[in-house]
């Protein structure tokens, strides 16, 4: 009952508002006075005849945890110790499996791995879904007690069932480790600048500008582009997204956020300078490419500095404000959505690519050769700079040409799963390769129209 009392008492402390609205917002007093008595009358039954004692805290933030899932995907409650891990986490550090997850239709669903992880290495892939650890379901936990249990000591093993699109649900079995985020990564790939981004956490802009800054040093006027790859990357903080956008751009808009107050609307624009000197871009970004990333690609492909190159991104476009709860944790709330400086909502939709490229495995595929000019009789020879032909050389006697003995076709391998694609190796991966095919057309068509 004192509990009860106490909710009254805060929330008789109300702001003065206009007569006109004075009776809805009687009703909706009366309304919430009632739930919250309804509230009460539950927490007491429970406390008198669960059939074990549990404590008021266990109770009461059951029921917070509750009441922000049922929200949405992301809004969630953070105990202490939740809270510590993520403030260790956005500092590039924590410990764990190394994956971004998400709840959806009561799973945990992979949003990413993280490079250089047991995830990564393991195979496991954006899309994901989780519905098993070491054997026990994954539905009916909220997003925090899973992520927790997957937690733990390191060294320690945890078995995932997971299932995939279109095969049939399998297990994993993953050994914790300390995960240490490298977030920027970074080399020149012949004349294109590379910069692999793999999570927006508070090193991130301070990395990525030392990384154009050493391609400037070492390549200068024959830089031909820069690749900005976001693929696999789940995002992060927001400001950081803003500022490596900024890296890239000169003026006008990179994001706004709408909350439901009109007023609380903001815009983060660009400042003056492009570290990048205006050299032909691309972005290249997958399914696992969430939140922070589709900023960035959005921002750079609504401005036209950037071509778009892989998958459609995983659509999430709303922001989260983690809200500090005194000694008891804090919460994750969604306050905001955010838009691309066209206007566009990313939220369940998405960045769509301006070039749509799957990834795939790439291998040289070993053709009989035909035949070519030079091996026509009575040729023209190739003659020297001035057009003067070269002396014809006497024709070969007449015989048959020579063709090579058939060989049996191998019989065909079933496909390999694209598990374990190698990020950033151009000869594995397929998608960087067309990207620096396309840049190294655009650096090429330029020096011809210059001319």
């Amino acid at each position: 009952m004192k509990w009860r009392l106490a909710c009254a008492a805060v929330l008789s402390g109300s702001l003065l508002i206009p007569a006109a609205w004075a009776q809805d917002a009687a009703e909706s007093d009366g309304d919430t006075y009632r739930y919250l008595n309804l509230f009460g009358d539950v927490f007491e039954r429970v406390k008198a005849d669960y059939v074990e004692q549990v404590t008021d805290r266990d109770l009461i933030e059951a029921a917070i945890r509750g009441m922000l899932a049922a929200l949405d995907p992301h809004s969630s409650y953070l105990d202490p110790k939740n809270y510590q891990d993520m403030q260790v986490s956005t500092r590039g550090a924590f410990g764990g499996l190394g994956i971004e997850v998400s709840m959806e239709n009561g799973l945990v669903k992979v949003i990413s791995p993280i490079d250089d992880t047991p995830a990564f290495r393991a195979g496991i892939q954006a899309g994901d879904f989780i519905t098993h650890l070491d054997g026990e379901p994954v539905l009916g936990m909220t997003l925090p007690e899973a992520v927790e249990k997957m937690r733990g000591k390191v060294g320690t093993d945890l078995r995932l069932t997971i299932v995939r699109a279109d095969q049939e649900p399998f297990e994993v079995t993953l050994t914790r480790a300390v995960v240490k985020i490298q977030p920027v990564r970074s080399k020149v790939e012949g004349d294109v600048g590379y910069i692999r981004i793999t999570q927006f956490n508070e090193h991130a802009e301070t990395a990525a500008r030392a990384a154009l800054e050493k391609f400037n040093q070492e390549k200068g006027a024959d830089l031909a582009g820069v690749v900005l790859d976001l693929r696999n990357n789940p995002g992060g903080l927001l400001d950081q997204a803003v500022k490596i956008s900024d890296l890239f751009l000169d003026k006008g808009e990179i994001v706004s956020t709408r909350s439901r107050d009109p007023e609380d609307t903001q815009r983060f624009n660009a400042r003056p300078g492009d570290l990048a000197n205006g050299l032909p871009m691309v972005v290249l970004v997958n399914g696992g490419s969430a939140s922070a990333s589709e900023i960035v690609a959005g921002a750079l492909q609504d401005h036209r500095r950037a071509m778009v190159l892989g998958t459609k991104t995983f659509g999430k476009g709303s922001v989260q404000t983690v809200i500090p709860l005194g000694g008891y944790g804090a919460m994750r709330l969604t306050t905001a959505r955010y838009f691309t400086p066209s206007g566009r909502s990313i939220q369940q939709v998405g960045v769509d690519p301006d070039i749509v490229v799957p990834q795939a495995r790439i291998e040289v595929v070993a053709g009989v050769q035909g035949r070519r000019e030079a091996d026509l009789r009575g040729a023209l020879l190739n003659g020297d700079a001035e057009g003067r032909p070269a002396p014809r050389q006497a024709p070969a006697p007449d015989q048959p040409a020579e063709q090579p003995e058939p060989e049996a076709a191998p019989e065909p391998a079933p496909a390999a799963p694209l598990t374990g694609v190698e990020l950033g190796d151009p000869a594995k991966d397929f998608q960087l390769a067309r990207a620096l095919d396309l840049l190294r057309g655009v650096a090429m068509y330029r020096a011809r129209v210059s001319r």
